[in-house]
């Protein structure tokens, strides 16, 4: 079946009942005010940036985006765009597009306008559904981005260029669309990329996130009573596939935004969340507030908080050892997987598992799991290869990319590009990774992008960037760079240089060195990474 019949299932047994919360304690301008306007949205506390919606006008929200975007031509199979924060309309746009039976296409909100501009023609999208912290960048690229295109806008003060979604929407129908759907039908497009930097669009069909959605519910025995506090963006398969074990579960899920210790402990108290997913940032923010005093856990209500579950990168056993010290019997998981798997999941520790901490598991529900060597032979456990998946929620394809395709999808077998070794228990850890992404904080951040920058500043002779481990972020950037002879160079200077990049992408630690190269030519980044991440190492020891 179709992942929208979940969401029409839960309007008729649970319409009456609370699916999402919006909890903004950071933003309380006219903005999130007006937006109180949207039909059926209740204020339900005395402030302003907290709302919710039953799942009736769930449904019934993203029904009115489905007939407004057949209204306007929108076919099946045709790809609609989505670039907005987090907020209470996200996931019913998200919905409404499908069911509309439309491609949902979410874009990373760190996305530039070249960045925007790139990937709607790469999934080829009809029409984008934006937010009022875009429109600089959609001006920027306006006159190419809307050529056969509609740009509709989620807000207030709706710029020349684009139509009012609020406008669009306003006498639309709440009843289903008649949009035949099933789980073999084209349902979404994610972004991902290798160590260029360019991204892939990742295609989906309903059931790559019906098994998402079944799979989060049964590893996390998410059930009618939990309540989901959700931090991540939307727009991350990460975020979205967790919050679906709560549309599975028919039950209610919280947006948050904010991601301070005292802001995550309030809302988990304040609305009795049970279940909540981390990045390794955010645990090791609230274990530090919590050593120096800062917050006292006898402040809040936590104790229905049954389990914290962490992916998107390496967890230390230390931080969850450490965790246990202030949570004792809570409940833990950690999860693998990538946007060509549905999201996280396919492989997972499990919450019985905490003794393996450092694994990232076992193969996940309805999953196989399996260690290659370079000609595609299974290795013995203890070996170390190349990590393969299989399973229902596998991508369909690189929309528009067959060779890359084929590169990846073998044999019904997805090539994770990740080196990995099996345990004499059947557990799985991850070794290095073969492409050379860093992960910071749960961000994929690509080097040759921040390379090819710095390689443009006049007293750069060579360049390579490189992952060094951080005991908050998992790793940071590290800029390895060798000066032109006869000239001299600052760090300052550097810095103030890579102001012209976003703040997540600037290298975080500067190293003036030179820079090795194989007979080919290429950096020998694990060298680097050997040289540097062990220096980095023992001053992190020395500072502890």
């Amino acid at each position: 079946m179709p992942i929208t019949d979940l969401l029409e299932r839960n309007h008729k047994l649970y319409g009456d009942e609370v699916a999402l919360v919006e909890l903004n304690p950071l933003i309380k301008d006219a903005r999130r005010r007006t937006w109180k306007e949207y039909d059926l949205v209740q204020q339900t506390s005395a402030t302003p940036y907290r709302r919710e919606i039953t799942w009736s006008v769930f449904d019934e929200k993203a029904n009115r985006v489905a007939n407004m975007l057949l209204s306007r031509g929108v076919k099946k199979g045709d790809r609609v765009a989505i670039l907005m924060f987090n907020c209470l309309e996200w996931l019913p746009i998200y919905f409404g597009i499908l069911k509309a039976g439309a491609i949902a296409v979410p874009f990373n909100f760190r996305f530039d306008s070249d960045e925007i501009k790139y990937c709607a023609d790469l999934a080829e999208i009809q029409v984008l559904i934006f937010g009022p912290e875009f429109i600089g960048r959609i001006e920027a690229i306006e006159e190419e981005l809307s050529r056969g295109r509609l740009l509709i806008y989620f807000g207030d003060g709706c710029p020349t260029f684009a139509e009012s979604y609020r406008e669009l929407v306003a006498d639309c129908p709440s009843s289903a669309p008649l949009v035949r759907l099933d789980e073999e039908d084209n349902a979404a497009i994610y972004f991902s990329s290798g160590t260029t930097g360019f991204p892939k669009a990742i295609l989906h069909n309903h059931e790559s996130l019906l098994q998402a959605a079944q799979m989060e519910q049964k590893h996390h025995d998410t059930g009618r009573d939990d309540v989901f506090l959700c931090i991540p963006p939307l727009y991350h398969t990460g975020a979205k596939f967790h919050w679906m074990g709560s549309l599975c579960a028919g039950s209610k899920a919280v947006l948050l935004t904010g991601t301070t210790p005292e802001i995550i402990l309030e809302a988990v108290s304040n609305e009795k969340a049970t279940i909540m997913f981390l990045l390794v940032p955010w645990a090791q923010a609230i274990l530090d507030a919590l050593d120096r005093g800062e917050l006292n856990i006898e402040d809040y209500e936590l104790k229905q908080w049954r389990l914290m579950h962490i992916g998107a990168q390496p967890v230390p056993s230390s931080l969850i050892n450490h965790w246990h010290d202030y949570f004792p019997g809570q409940m833990y998981d950690t999860n693998y997987g990538l946007s060509e798997s549905a999201g996280p999941g396919c492989v997972h520790l499990g919450t019985d598992n905490v003794h393996k901490v450092g694994a990232i598991g076992v193969p996940g529900y309805r999953w196989k799991c399996k260690i290659v060597d370079e000609e595609g032979c299974e290795v013995e456990k203890g070996g170390v290869g190349e990590l393969c998946v299989k399973g229902p929620g596998l991508m369909t394809c690189y929309y528009n990319d067959p060779e890359a395709t084929a590169n990846t999808l073998k044999d019904g077998w997805l090539f994770t590009g990740d080196m990995a070794m099996q345990d004499e228990d059947g557990f799985y850890f991850l070794v290095d990774r073969k492409k050379d992404v860093i992960i910071s904080g749960g961000e994929n951040i690509y080097p040759v992008q921040i390379e090819n920058f710095l390689a443009a500043y006049p007293k750069v002779k060579d360049v390579a960037v490189i992952g060094l481990p951080d005991k908050r972020l998992g790793e940071i950037t590290g800029a390895i760079i060798a000066v032109k002879d006869g000239m001299e160079c600052t760090e300052e200077e550097i810095n103030d240089f890579c102001k012209q990049l976003p703040r997540y992408k600037r290298p975080k630690q500067i190293i003036f060195a030179d820079v090795p190269r194989n007979a080919t030519g290429k950096i020998e980044k694990p060298e680097l990474r050997k040289r540097y991440g062990a220096e980095r190492l023992v001053e992190q020891q020395n500072m502890a």
